[in-house]
């Protein structure tokens, strides 16, 4: 009876956190207005919910398998380069290219996970290195298809339905508050299905592997099949909002999927606790933010960045929001009786 009024009481903190968490949010592009650089802010926020889901889809990989991942940002570019390429060369729309990168990504994160299952450790983290340097790489070089250096400029922004004087009509979304609400709602879908995803019977899994791995396979667990899983469900995250970015920016190119992308996401999860879905969220926020704020110290702008992640790992090695490992010492009891004897007593004479 306690335990339980003590779960409610803990659920129904949540609830109340995360609701005033998104009544701020949804308020902050009117909140925007009343600053001098409104629009600056908002592209800000966008940016900031774009690595919110990066974040926690590496978070699905590294911190709940526990499987060291420095090539993720590849997924991030395939999701970015099929809207690039199916936008502007066969005319497809954002919400038709959505779809078609997840899958797309979560197949090559299939393809990635697939030979590299009996790796563990630095050597999982070199091979995936290598997958996403010949990602970039094959950007760069495949001229026919990627436009090679020089980019794929002109994607087609978000367009939704509308009802206006004409009429239902197609409205794009090319204002920064309209795509802040399109990230908004992409981060809190994202957001709800890690939390889902962590507390059933697969999260457990996860959790389970990333701990002992031999011993999670001794309880029956199926780590070949749950590993390609990690790897397929954070590919797929990566893609979908590889979409978004390229419908930002309207441009990609190789430039913005460099191995100082990756390493930028891993710290957002490492940061803010690997295995907490509101750590990678919270991670994400400060080192995006972090750096624009800092931005006026242009010349010790990284400085000041390294000694604040320096510090964080200093006064919380387990993240800002990570779970302390609770462990439970036995103590010996003592008895005031003998020990029984297990040898057959024999009758007195």
């Amino acid at each position: 009876m306690v335990l339980s009024k003590i779960s409610l009481g803990k659920n129904t903190q949540n609830f109340s956190r995360n609701g005033m968490l998104l009544l701020l949010a949804l308020l902050f592009p009117l909140l925007a207005q009343l600053t001098p650089q409104p629009s600056y802010l908002v592209n800000v926020a966008v940016t900031v919910g774009i690595y919110m889901v990066l974040s926690m889809g590496l978070n699905i990989v590294v911190g709940m398998a526990g499987l060291l991942d420095l090539g993720y940002i590849a997924f991030f570019a395939i999701g970015a380069y099929s809207m690039a390429i199916l936008s502007t060369n066969f005319g497809w729309s954002f919400w038709m290219v959505l779809p078609v990168a997840g899958v797309l990504a979560g197949s090559f994160g299939v393809l990635l996970g697939a030979p590299t299952l009996r790796l563990r450790g630095d050597y999982l983290a070199i091979v995936t290195l290598g997958f996403g340097e010949i990602i970039r790489i094959s950007l760069n070089n495949l001229d026919w298809l990627t436009n090679g250096p020089q980019g794929i400029a002109g994607v087609r922004a978000p367009s939704v339905p509308w009802i206006g004087s004409n009429g239902l009509t197609l409205i794009d979304l090319y204002q920064p508050a309209q795509l802040y609400y399109l990230a908004l709602a992409l981060v809190c879908t994202v957001w709800w299905t890690t939390s889902r995803m962590k507390n059933s019977r697969i999260g457990r899994a996860w959790l389970a592997i990333r701990e002992d791995e031999i011993a999670a396979q001794a309880m029956g667990i199926d780590t070949v099949r749950m590993k390609l899983l990690a790897f397929a469900s954070g590919a797929t995250l990566a893609g979908i909002v590889g979409v978004l970015f390229a419908a930002q920016l309207t441009f990609v190119s190789p430039e913005s999927f460099t191995l100082f992308e990756s390493v930028i996401v891993l710290s957002m999860v490492v940061v803010g606790g690997m295995g907490s879905v509101i750590g990678a969220v919270a991670g994400a926020f400060i080192l995006v933010v972090i750096p624009e704020v800092l931005r006026g110290f242009s010349e010790y702008r990284m400085l000041l960045f390294g000694a604040a992640m320096v510090l964080v790992m200093l006064v919380r090695p387990q993240g800002l929001f990570g779970e302390d490992r609770q462990t439970k010492a036995l103590s010996k009891k003592k008895t005031s009786y003998a020990p029984v004897s297990n040898a057959p007593t024999r009758a007195k004479k």
